[in-house]
């Protein structure tokens, strides 16, 4: 396996692009894994989540509770994406992400599984007018 800030992977990365007459790929130093767990998490979101989990459980019952009523959640989800979209408010990203949580648990789908894969599905750049 080649390190991805070699010479070796810089090579094969720009290879194509020279045969295109376009410019070479930047390097970018990546930071350790260390400090890529501090940066890329948010304890103030993870702190509004648990604390909505935990009024959730007393709503509607906690994680895998016997007999608990089954709920549309991806009508939920699509309803307060719509709800973010039109407000801002992110009280909404919060209750998205508990959703997420007691579907990816509770799954009661028949062809539901976890299979990682790079679907080169990503978000795209966008310019905030501000």
């Amino acid at each position: 396996m080649t390190d991805s800030n070699s010479p070796e992977q810089y090579f094969i990365d720009n290879l194509w692009r020279w045969k295109c007459d376009l410019p070479d790929k930047e390097i970018r130093a990546m930071p350790s894994l260390e400090s890529l767990k501090q940066t890329e998490w948010s304890e103030n979101f993870e702190n509004l989540m648990r604390n909505r989990l935990i009024m959730g459980a007393l709503r509607y019952g906690v994680l895998h509770q016997p007999g608990k009523p089954q709920y549309d959640r991806i009508g939920s989800i699509r309803k307060r994406i719509e709800i973010y979209a039109e407000s801002g408010n992110k009280e909404c990203l919060v209750d998205i992400a508990n959703i997420c949580i007691c579907e990816f648990e509770e799954v009661k789908r028949v062809d539901a599984h976890f299979n990682a894969t790079d679907d080169a599905i990503h978000a795209a750049i966008v310019t905030i007018n501000q």
